[in-house]
């Protein structure tokens, strides 16, 4: 399997319009603190993300909510500065898009309230998935969000030794995530999508 690491694409930090003008169009790329990373995502990636996708949409289809995947978009947080995430799975109430004002002319979203899930697909570029992420996701009060770690490429302190592919479930509760991690044949327990059947393993090898 190859991992091609994620860098940054420049020295100096770029603000957010600049990074929009440069970078939107191409959902490959995300800024964070001013830095434009290129995620050069693998094919194995792109598979767990849209085995991911594929099942909660099932979900939101059978329960008849007004929810939807974005398939291109920006997160960029009023309180995260010169970020702006590109999430790999991104669950979006449409009820709340009215209170969206760059969302009619542009994909982009900055209120928590309108995200209702999230799952990042891990790459070499780890630290922000287990760390920078985890921090802001919970500020933005998003209920829900997987880190599918396929490859076992997180820290120790974050999937422990040795390494292995890990999927991580956090759920918000008061205000922090409550992280629980699955291997193998463990079951995913959802309180966004309560119905879903599926095991840390079907997840993680979507990929292979």
């Amino acid at each position: 399997m190859t991992i091609t690491i994620e860098q940054p694409l420049q020295q100096k930090p770029i603000g957010f319009d600049e990074f929009l003008a440069s970078y939107g169009g191409n959902n490959r790329y995300e800024l964070i603190d001013g830095e434009v990373f290129d995620l050069e995502p693998t094919g194995a990636h792109e598979e767990v993300a849209a085995f991911i996708t594929t099942k909660i949409c099932v979900q939101i289809d059978a329960a008849k909510l007004p929810w939807f995947v974005l398939q291109r978009g920006i997160l960029r947080p009023d309180n995260a500065g010169i970020t702006a995430f590109r999430p790999d799975v991104a669950v979006i109430d449409r009820n709340e898009l009215s209170q969206e004002m760059l969302w009619p002319e542009q994909s982009i979203l900055t209120l928590g309230s309108s995200i209702k899930f999230v799952a990042e697909v891990v790459s070499s570029n780890w630290q922000n998935d287990y760390s920078r992420k985890v921090e802001d996701y919970a500020v933005l009060g998003i209920p829900e969000y997987w880190i599918a770690d396929y490859a076992g490429l997180g820290g120790t302190r974050h999937i422990g030794k040795p390494k292995q592919p890990t999927l991580s479930i956090c759920t918000l509760v008061n205000g922090e995530y409550e992280i629980q991690q699955l291997r193998g044949d463990r079951e995913i327990v959802s309180l966004t999508f309560p119905d879903l059947k599926l095991t840390a393993e079907q997840v993680l090898r979507a990929g292979r």
